[in-house]
């Protein structure tokens, strides 16, 4: 199966490519000009350049169409499965569902529902590894609010997409007013990141996650709505 490639990352694995060939090529050109054995010196480098290709990877996914299910909008680990309050930054009461990724997982993240986009708020901060508490809430950050319609009335649902320790870069590929749908790419973080799903309450109807459970963007189910009456 061909490798595809992000076009988020479009100028940093041209840049990684460019930079590899040269490497290779000065190689090449001093095993020539003074022995052979420095050839083996190429196997690190096209390793090293596999792996820069092979982290902006951007498989395909199996979207559920289960009614009323919000996806995992990047692939990871499940952190934390927490209560937020009103306070918060969600509004109202309601579950935050973090999921960390590290630097081997697919960095490209999804929608994790039908929704119309409301806004789009990039937090500027620091860059603490992930796995502190502190971190979501003292890193830079683009929180993403998602008008959701269940029951006849609409929800706002968040997804915050948080920088790591490596991370320098999230990119929103989304805009205000824009109608999206469960599993669409909508941007990535580069280099070990964080994704946050913020569910209200009232669209809490049932966890499917654990922390510690392995999340794949855009496919695994985190947390399902009740089911909406048929006279809804």
């Amino acid at each position: 199966m061909a490798l595809t490639l992000t076009t988020y990352g479009r100028r940093e694995w041209i840049a990684c490519s460019a930079i590899f060939a040269g490497l290779l090529g000065a190689i090449a050109a001093l095993a020539w000009a003074y022995t052979p054995w420095l050839a083996p010196a190429a196997v690190p480098v096209l390793a090293a350049w596999g792996w820069a290709m092979w982290f902006f990877r951007d498989p395909d996914r199996l979207v559920p169409d289960e009614p009323g299910v919000f996806v995992s909008s990047a692939d990871g680990i499940v952190a934390d499965i927490t209560p937020v309050g009103p306070g918060e930054a969600l509004g109202v009461e309601g579950t935050r569902i973090g999921v960390f990724m590290n630097i081997f997982n697919v960095h490209v993240n999804r929608v994790p529902c039908d929704a119309q986009v409301v806004s789009i708020d990039h937090q500027p901060g620091v860059f603490l590894d992930v796995r502190k508490p502190e971190a979501a809430f003292r890193n830079e950050s683009a929180t993403i609010r998602l008008s959701v319609t269940h029951g006849g009335r609409q929800h706002a649902v968040l997804v915050r997409q948080v920088a790591g320790l490596v991370a320098r870069r999230i990119v929103t590929d989304l805009f205000p007013g824009q109608q999206v749908h469960r599993g669409q790419r909508m941007g990535m973080i580069k280099f070990g990141s964080r994704l946050e799903l913020w569910v209200p309450a009232e669209l809490v109807g049932e966890i499917r996650v654990s922390v510690g459970d392995p999340a794949v963007a855009g496919q695994t189910v985190l947390v399902a709505a009740p089911k909406e009456s048929a006279n809804a």
